[in-house]
């Protein structure tokens, strides 16, 4: 009896085990697929990240951005650094987060722009 319940557990630690290696080779092949379709404004974009220590998703979370749009960043930084005021009892933690935030976030406006003001014969060059 025992031996049988050791094959099974055997067999299903090698069954969960393939299963894992495949979703693991899977993440990575997609994971290489989004890195090369991100192309070189991804990888400026991932400089900028490095730089400012951080990456463009938690900028749009701090600023409450959904679309990277000049005017709502300022709009909305402006906002965030009244209330986050220490004359106001806010916090000069959370007001230098918005203010880094808005940095990243006008960092990858400026990546953006160009990305797309380059002839087309240096786009596919780079």
């Amino acid at each position: 009896m025992a031996k049988y319940l050791a094959q099974i557990i055997v067999m299903g630690a090698q069954v969960v085990g393939r299963a894992f290696a495949r979703a693991l080779r899977q993440e990575f092949a997609a994971s290489q697929a989004a890195a090369e379709a991100r192309g070189q404004a991804g990888r400026h974009s991932a400089a900028a990240s490095s730089f400012t220590g951080m990456s463009l998703q938690e900028a749009q979370q701090i600023l409450n951005i959904t679309t990277l749009t000049p005017e709502e960043i300022q709009k909305n930084y402006e906002h965030l650094f009244k209330v986050n005021d220490k004359a106001v009892g806010g916090s000069f933690y959370l007001q230098s987060k918005v203010v880094r935030a808005k940095e990243r976030l006008d960092e990858e406006l400026s990546i953006q722009q160009q990305h797309h003001t380059k002839p087309p014969e240096q786009q596919q060059q780079t």
